[in-house]
């Protein structure tokens, strides 16, 4: 079997596996590779590549391919979005496949809104409700791949160093544009056998999270609570801009994920962490820390819209029911927060949706029912910290802006 024909069978079979969109396709397709061993580095690269491409440009692509089978889509998309010729694929075809392949190519199918864009229907309408003159902006910047964002862990090096460290070893980064500890690496180099991610000198994570700790702003004394921890990459972040001093508990309700933070925590060099894992929201500890906290940070469970560009599966999977759904939960989790907070205390309320209803919708009604909380101007923050970025009271950014995942922010500080 030739390469070509092996890595589009290999596309083929993983397609297969991704496309019910049962589960996260990250997931699905590290389940995929641990059910085929025998494939190269190469051959992964190469199917990766291809699942997320077909996930990106899905309902386009099946348009044009006239269906989901996975073998017409992997051909599909090796086509159309990994630039590869019929010449180079001819070896891989039959003589059925080579023939369909020639009218896929020659067939032109005009497309318009949602579909040209490639987004549901129901998400291009709400895109055009949050960014009436911007949506296409968004939706063509929600198509392109995220680049590898990297954070640098003050405690241990500095953004100088540690871009030195990444060029002397081929890798080329750049500061990012906003964060002071932010590096937005070249091309997508594979860091985790790199001495500096193995040594917790630098974390992967987007400039758009990176921001969100920097309103969280917290002191070297202060009790801090990462209240939706999951694996703890704003946790590290909080706990180095403390200096490993003061107190930050990481709260989540899933032992895995507060286990994927224990060897980040472990590299970092951080011991002001307390992970914590709780039953819900009115957990005891919880309760224990009410109006004890300094700084509280939801990063509430959200439709994840923002992350587009990495996570394309989520247009297809997240049906607009999801949304009143989700909504309901972060007013909730924002409520149960909030009880932690001291008098003079900061809650700050993010998530990755750029969606008014998770966004705006939830700290309105907040506001509505806490009148002992008033909403803080974010960009001032964001200035007190040497960044200059204004994006109004209220943190928003977008790809097509920003150049990061779309983010949304909130600082709510309490009078008494």
């Amino acid at each position: 079997m030739s390469v070509r024909a092996r890595e589009l069978s290999a596309l083929a079979d993983a397609l297969a596996a991704v496309l019910p969109l049962i589960a996260p396709a990250d997931a699905a397709l590290r389940a995929f590779f641990r059910g085929h061993p025998k494939l190269g580095q190469r051959d992964r690269a190469f199917v990766a590549e291809g699942v997320f491409a077909t996930l990106r440009r899905l309902r386009s692509l099946k348009a044009q391919a006239g269906g989901e089978q996975p073998r017409r889509l992997a051909i599909a998309a090796a086509l159309r979005e990994l630039g590869l010729s019929l010449r180079e694929l001819e070896g891989a075809l039959s003589a059925e496949e080579l023939e369909w392949a020639r009218a896929f190519k020659a067939r032109k199918i005009a497309a318009a809104g949602a579909e040209a864009f490639d987004l549901p229907d129901w998400l291009w309408d709400a895109l055009g409700e949050a960014l009436p003159d911007e949506r296409e902006a968004l939706a063509r910047a929600m198509l392109a791949s995220a680049p590898l964002d990297l954070r640098v862990n003050p405690l241990k090096t500095t953004r100088d160093a540690a871009q030195a460290a990444l060029a002397a070893d081929d890798i080329a980064a750049v500061p990012t544009p906003y964060s002071p500890l932010g590096l937005r690496a070249q091309g997508k180099p594979a860091l985790q056998h790199h001495p500096l991610f193995q040594g917790g000198a630098i974390e992967v994570q987007d400039e758009s999270s990176q921001l969100v700790g920097y309103l969280v702003a917290p002191r070297r004394s202060d009790m801090v609570v990462d209240f939706c921890a999951g694996a703890g990459g704003k946790t590290l972040l909080l706990g180095a801009l403390m200096r490993s001093q003061g107190r930050l508990y990481a709260f989540d309700v899933s032992a895995r994920r507060l286990a994927n933070l224990k060897p980040r925590l472990a590299r970092s060099g951080l011991s002001n962490v307390h992970p914590v894992q709780l039953e819900d929201e009115r957990d005891r500890h919880v309760k224990r820390l009410a109006g004890k906290a300094d700084r509280v940070l939801v990063d509430a469970p959200c439709s994840g819209f923002g992350t587009l560009r990495r996570n394309p599966d989520l247009k297809w999977r997240q049906p607009a029911s999801a949304i009143p759904e989700l909504a309901a939960k972060q007013a909730r989790l924002l409520a149960a927060a909030a009880t932690l907070v001291k008098s003079g205390g900061r809650v700050v309320y993010a998530t990755c949706s750029v969606l008014p209803a998770e966004n705006d919708a939830i700290v309105e009604g907040f506001l509505a029912h806490h009148p002992d909380f008033a909403l803080v101007d974010a960009a001032a923050e964001l200035a007190r910290a040497g960044i200059a970025l204004d994006t109004g009271t209220m943190l928003r950014l977008y790809p097509h802006r920003h150049g990061c995942d779309g983010f949304f922010a909130a600082m709510l500080e309490r009078s008494r």
